[in-house]
């Protein structure tokens, strides 16, 4: 094994070198703050597993959470350690998940050329699966539409949850029957497996399965891999620790996380993994990286009185010291509302600019969601401030926003089919061929009666049941079961290939 000559000791801090060169035999946790050097501590831990430690890169496994951050951590061990990246073990949960199964195919249940079906193709099998299953299912406007199907099943799948519990956890509102989505559930895997096909969710949960039903597979990776790397640990789910947990069994772990940063619940991720890590792997050490080199010691300040007041009893505690110079210091508005923090924060806008200090193009606004945008975006547009949205759609072009904009359009111009056509379709059983049918309706009936398309509308020739129009609500009278919903066919039972 060819030596590496770094010098640990002069190229890292004293916490991020305590924390690279750990006991190999011995888990390890890492809470590194924002800005601290992270990639760096575990770039220099694999030189240090690699030259200090004995191990080659095959025997190492580096997990991350996306393609770019494993890219650009793969890269920089390669520039520190002279190898080549293909000697290494190390990706994303879903690439390490594809490379497994792919070697591991017939053991998995799967042919080695099995296909990765991408968001969208998921997305299109789940709807035809919910079709074959009940042929009315998205006539019902109740009913979730094929993406909130898919999120909902995903949710339910990286939580190792029951498709009723997960609905209950993140999707309470909803109102569909749970048994209905589990039965399609049910079905979209069947046809996964006929097709040869796999989901992004199927490369971590066939894995699990993989590992846990087949003890001799698992045994022989939980040999190979000497050491085992995760980034951004905070942020790893139940099927992800789990995988790790079993993989790990021999206790050689480095995770680095920061329970400040887990922004991901909403699909899972569990900060419980991060908080418990000493309970599950009872011999760990922890390291804290508190050195900050990104941010100014005014806005360091301002981030650790927020921490002090979200500590709790489980959090663990850390101070961000700052690397950097003095800056201005941040400071807090106080607003009555959305409208008038947007004008506080235009005014400062234009008097930064007025007073030469900067010019537009210097100036970030940043918010939580888009969805939140509204105001500021109001009165940039109103006082005439040029500004552009790097990411997502400007608030007037985004699809919730224009439906309720084409109900305006068409009140002022009963003429605008187009607007029409849009927000009739979210009404119940009305498709793009009864929308355009109810509109024909409603501009012969106004033109026959001398009356406006708006009064048009109740007019009981456009609500006539055998017309055209049939499937506009609220023309059926209440009795005979009308305004109540037809019981259900009986469902085809399913069996699915998965177990939780």
């Amino acid at each position: 094994m060819r030596r590496l000559y770094i010098d640990f000791e002069g190229e890292l801090n004293p916490d991020q070198l305590a924390a690279v060169t750990s006991p190999c035999d011995r888990p390890a946790l890492v809470l590194a703050g924002a800005g601290s050097g992270k990639t760096r501590t575990l770039t220099y831990r694999v030189a240090w597993l690699i030259s200090e430690c004995g191990l080659s890169p095959r025997e190492i496994m580096l997990l991350t959470f996306t393609n770019k951050a494993a890219s650009q951590m793969l890269a920089r061990i390669c520039a520190l350690t002279g190898r080549e990246a293909r000697e290494f073990w190390g990706g994303t949960f879903h690439s390490l998940g594809n490379r497994f199964l792919r070697i591991e195919a017939e053991a998995a249940g799967l042919s080695p050329n099995f296909t990765i079906l991408d968001s969208d193709d998921s997305e299109s099998l789940i709807k035809a699966s919910a079709s074959e299953i009940f042929p009315s299912y998205f006539a019902d406007k109740d009913n979730p539409r094929p993406k909130l199907l898919r999120d909902i099943i995903s949710y339910a799948r990286n939580t190792r949850s029951a498709v009723r519990d997960a609905m209950a956890d993140r999707f309470s509102w909803l109102e569909s029957p749970y048994g209905d989505i589990e039965e399609i559930a049910e079905y979209y895997a069947e046809k996964k497996r006929a097709a040869n096909s796999c989901d992004f969710d199927d490369l971590l949960e066939l894995w699990y399965v993989l590992l846990r039903d087949n003890p001799e597979i698992l045994q022989k990776y939980s040999e190979r891999f000497k050491n085992i790397l995760v980034d951004e640990y905070q942020d790893t789910n139940k099927l992800q620790s789990d995988i790790l947990d079993m993989l790990a069994s021999h206790g050689r772990i480095s995770a680095v996380g920061d329970d400040a940063q887990c922004i991901y619940s909403w699909r899972g991720a569990e900060i419980g993994n991060i908080l418990e890590f000493r309970d599950r792997y009872p011999a760990a050490h922890i390291y804290k990286i508190e050195r900050n080199y990104r941010s100014t010691p005014q806005i360091l300040a301002f981030a650790n009185s927020i921490l002090a007041e979200m500590d709790s009893d489980e959090a663990y505690r850390k101070t961000l010291v700052p690397a950097r110079g003095g800056f201005e210091k941040p400071f807090v508005i106080r607003a009555m509302d959305g409208v008038s923090q947007a004008r506080r924060v235009c005014d400062a806008i234009s008097e930064l600019v007025s007073a030469g200090r900067c010019s537009y193009s210097d100036i970030a606004v940043l918010y939580r969601s888009h969805f939140q945008a509204m105001d500021m975006q109001l009165q940039l547009q109103q006082r005439s401030i040029p500004f552009a949205i790097t990411s997502g759609l400007k608030f007037f072009e985004q699809a919730h926003v224009k439906d309720v904009v084409a109900q305006l359009k068409f009140a002022a111009n009963p003429r605008d089919s187009v607007s029409f056509m849009r927000f009739a379709r979210f009404l119940p059983k009305v498709g793009e061929k009864t929308a355009a049918k109810i509109f024909f309706k409603i501009a012969e009936t106004a033109k026959k009666r001398g009356i406006g398309e708006v009064e048009a509308l109740s007019h009981r020739d456009v609500l006539a049941k055998r017309g055209p129009c049939k499937k506009f609500p609220g023309r059926e009278p209440q009795g005979r079961g009308g305004g109540h919903r037809p019981p259900r066919p009986p469902r085809p039972r399913r069996r699915t290939f998965l177990t939780k």
